[in-house]
């Protein structure tokens, strides 16, 4: 029976041997984990804190069951390699592998929850296979919390990095367009407490995705207001540009309007020579022109449409008059063409020396060549004449 146990014995120190190596070595990767370096470095803070207080000490345990791990390993190898073994070596060998060998703890009990008959201390032990299992569960607790702030890191810092970098970019635009910078504002400080708790307790930011998602959101409600902003003042820009051609159209109309008044002055009666509507248009384009370059885009929408309006009543007041102008030329011209077409049609009618006509065609003339001139009286006297020689021919 001795044989069997001691078999089992030599199979368990095998596996205790080989446990051993693979627990050297992934305490050594475990120490040499960037992410499990940082955790000991940082300043951790909420449940990343706590989560890895606790980790460390499974890591001391994990430190110490290795150390008494090995030590039993060493020991047992050493009573096992002996050439001959008693009957108490084989014991003692088969109680190292197989038994309560590991000391786990030694506490004092306290003298008021002794029995007469009771202990001053209790020591707890396990076998080295279960102190195997016991480590395999400690390292599992750091090995999660490691891995799990390496996953969010992971996942979430170079995503922070991105949003940064949209946040940056709109905030250079937005500057530019002096609006959208309060939820900008907004957006940094949301952005910067996210990543502060990538840094001291990512555990507490396991769904930080909605934190950068409403970073996000503020980004592109920025980015709309600012894109609303830049099509408003570009729209006011255009119109201000129309507005400054309409300014010029007006200063030719004006001039086209000062020269029809002298054309006519002289030669019609006061009364009948329109003058057109007066007022400084430039000067209220340009206040607003200055509203723009100080920045002043709502205040210059309403008094820009006033102004519109009024620059196009202006302007058709302005050209109707130049045009009522033209119009007294042109109609004293074509009287005078009239007449001029009726007395040679008296001619060659043989009325040149008829003293009616002639007393009536000089009346017309004298109306037509005479300033200032009666285009009405004019009018008149060359249809009586016309009518009259329209008589003779009769």
């Amino acid at each position: 029976m001795m044989v069997g146990i001691l078999d089992n014995a030599d199979r368990t120190l095998a596996h205790l041997e080989t446990a051993a190596a693979a627990i050297a070595a992934n305490l050594v990767d475990l120490d040499d984990n960037p992410v499990r370096r940082d955790l000991d470095k940082g300043q951790l803070a909420g449940r990343t804190a706590t989560a890895w207080a606790d980790a460390t000490d499974e890591l001391a345990r994990l430190w110490e069951g290795y150390r008494m791990l090995t030590e039993l390993i060493t020991k047992a190898r050493g009573v096992r390699s002996a050439k001959r073994l008693s009957d108490g070596d084989r014991a003692a060998y088969v109680r190292l592998v197989l038994g309560d060998s590991i000391t786990l703890s030694t506490q004092t009990v306290p003298l008021a929850q002794r029995g007469l008959l009771g202990p001053g201390q209790v020591t707890t032990a396990c076998t080295p296979m279960e102190l195997l299992g016991a480590m395999e569960q400690s390292f599992r607790t750091a090995v999660d919390v490691v891995t799990r702030v390496a996953d969010i890191r992971q996942r979430l810092i170079p995503a922070a990095a991105d949003v940064a970098a949209s946040l940056d970019r709109v905030r250079r635009l937005a500057e530019q367009a002096r609006t959208g910078l309060p939820l900008l504002a907004e957006a940094d400080l949301l952005l910067g407490e996210l990543t502060g708790a990538l840094a001291d307790d990512p555990l507490s930011a396991e769904t930080p995705e909605q934190g950068l998602d409403r970073v996000r959101r503020l980004i592109e409600r920025a980015d709309a207001e600012r894109t609303s902003v830049t099509e408003f003042r570009a729209s006011l820009t255009r119109r201000l540009a129309r507005a400054a051609e309409r300014a010029t159209e007006i200063d030719q109309a004006d001039r086209d309007l000062r020269a029809s008044v002298r054309d006519v002055a002289d030669r019609f009666a006061p009364e009948v020579v329109a003058r057109g509507p007066r007022g400084d248009l430039r000067h209220e384009l340009t206040a607003l022109n200055a509203l723009a370059a100080a920045g002043q885009w709502t205040s210059i929408s309403p008094r820009l449409s006033a102004w519109t309006q009024q620059s196009e009543g202006h302007l058709a007041g302005i050209r109707e008059a130049t045009a009522r102008n033209r119009a007294l030329l042109a109609e004293r011209m074509e009287l005078r063409g009239r007449l001029s077409a009726y007395q040679a049609k008296a001619l060659s009618r043989g009325l040149g020396e008829n003293e009616a006509l002639a007393v009536l065609a000089n009346d017309a003339h004298e109306r037509l060549y005479t300033a200032p001139c009666d285009l009405d009286a004019a009018r008149r006297a060359v249809d009586a004449y016309q009518e009259a020689l329209r008589g003779d021919q009769q």
